[in-house]
């Protein structure tokens, strides 16, 4: 061969060596948990570069069917390098927990990087944040890569009511990966879908009322619907300062744990809740609740019979849930089969008819203050975002919101227990966690999940209880390739 004609030949070798890398290693990345990441690095079998470089090539081959991410951080790879240095010069707190783990971002939390934040919408488009929202800061301390952001339904499924669960303008419908025809459901979509179809090891949602929970059913994932304030808030893209959260999306109850501890405490831009909140993160951290035997005499409050809440008298509802109760049962649960929910006629109410009206007026509030904040933007105020959009529509003057009528469970009980997201209204007025856990799929293949939620702080009884659960039914199981 000509020598000319050498240079070009080796380099398309090494073009495609370096293409091939990510897979070359005996270690497979796919379904791959934090803890069998750590020890994959710690191993040498696998650097966060080469962790990051797989989930790139993912994105670039699933997003164009899914549409679950809106942008690949640019600085990714450079962060992976960074933390594979800190891992080789044994820097504290490095190749534990988060460390060198891509995450994903919803894209209503704000990263202070090359990224946009922009709820999905073109008229936050190239707006630059003041600084990164508290939960990132706290991501980024703990060494987690910055992966991208997620995609979401457009300003958290509050631009419309009639838009379809998934849609943004800047990255269109996201699609559930395990059927295509079937509802990926509430706002954090992207986040949902991209770790259930392996684009990234963990990610970041955000919950107003089931836009954490309802994906999580829907895509076979678990998601922490954290208890108010738990989480900051500060730098989110804003509807409801009662019942806004911020929570983790990831393929185990573990994987959820680990993001838990990393992001909950205070945070001075969100003093209020989070000062609150604080006295309920326990001192030894999530990751001690994941207990063998985590249901063993736990009172767990089955609703049955109440309209959009109980598993009902519906065959097929029951047909997939009794199971799940016998499951229960057999490792240790007490189930409290006749609970009754104290004000349940006033919850109805508040859901259908005022937590509606709140929600925007608060939205009208809390979105005026967060554009305030931002260094540059497109957009000042919801008014001008509506006229962004071409739409106007005037937002009722509403009486004072009554903080204490909700009660979910009698005291108790540990967890109450719901079907698919149907718990997730009745946590929202009150601004309580729910975890929802990978429950089974249907005739049609069709995910589903079942919900423990509880009272304000019991995040780490329904972490035992979501642990007992799926380390006794091992139900999940990945989305079938495009």
């Amino acid at each position: 061969m000509h020598k000319k004609m050498l240079a070009p030949v080796f380099l398309m070798i090494l073009l495609l060596q370096t293409m091939n890398a990510v897979e070359s290693s005996d270690f497979v990345i796919q379904e791959a948990t934090i803890d069998e990441i750590q020890a994959a690095f710690k191993q040498n079998k696998l650097t966060s570069k080469t962790l990051v470089q797989f989930y790139i090539q993912q994105i670039r081959k699933l997003n164009p069917v899914y549409k679950a991410v809106i942008e690949v951080n640019p600085d990714a790879v450079h962060q992976a390098v960074k933390a594979d240095q800190e891992r080789k010069n044994k820097v504290p707190k490095s190749g534990v927990g988060l460390h060198g783990i891509p995450v994903l971002i919803k894209d209503n939390i704000a990263t202070k990087d090359k990224m946009n934040t922009t709820a999905g919408s073109y008229a936050l488009l190239k707006s630059v944040v003041a600084r990164d929202a508290g939960v990132v800061e706290k991501l980024r301390d703990s060494g987690a890569v910055i992966l991208g952001k997620a995609s979401m339904s457009e300003w958290a499924h509050y631009r419309s009511t009639n838009a379809p669960s998934g849609w943004n303008a800047r990255a269109k419908q996201a699609v559930n990966p395990y059927v295509a025809t079937l509802d990926p459901c509430g706002s954090s979509t992207g986040s949902a879908i991209s770790v259930a179809a392996n684009m990234v090891s963990v990610s970041l949602g955000t919950e107003t009322a089931g836009s954490i929970i309802c994906p999580s059913s829907a895509n076979s994932i678990v998601g922490i619907k954290p208890t108010v304030g738990l989480t900051s808030r500060a730098g989110v893209i804003p509807i409801s300062q009662r019942q806004d959260t911020v929570g983790p999306m990831c393929r185990t109850v573990t994987d959820a744990a680990y993001v838990l501890d990393a992001i909950v405490g205070y945070d001075k831009n969100d003093a209020v809740a989070t000062r609150k909140a604080s006295k309920y993160i326990p001192k030894s951290g999530y990751l001690k609740h994941l207990k063998p035997g985590g249901l063993k005499g736990k009172r767990l409050g089955i609703m049955r019979d109440y309209p959009l809440f109980g598993f009902g008298n519906d065959t097929e509802t029951l047909n997939k849930f009794e199971k799940h109760f016998d499951t229960l049962k057999q490792n240790g649960a007490i189930l409290i089969e006749n609970l009754e929910i104290k004000n349940f006629i006033h919850i109805l109410i508040l859901m259908f008819n005022g937590k509606d009206i709140a929600l925007a007026a608060e939205f009208k509030v809390a979105l005026n203050d967060y554009l305030k904040e931002l260094v540059t933007s497109p957009v000042r105020s919801l008014a001008d975002v509506i006229a962004f959009n071409n739409k106007y529509a005037d937002l009722e003057k509403i009486k004072e919101y009554p903080q204490d009528l909700f009660l979910a469970a009698e005291k108790t009980n540990d967890a109450l227990v719901t079907p698919y997201e149907q718990g997730s209204g009745v946590l929202a007025i009150g601004g309580y966690p729910g975890i929802s856990v990978p429950a089974g799929y249907d005739k049609n293949g069709d995910p589903y999940g079942i919900c423990f939620g509880g009272l304000k702080g019991s995040e780490p009884t329904l972490i035992e209880v979501a642990y007992g659960f799926e380390q006794a039914t091992k139900l999940r199981k990945p989305p079938p390739m495009p």
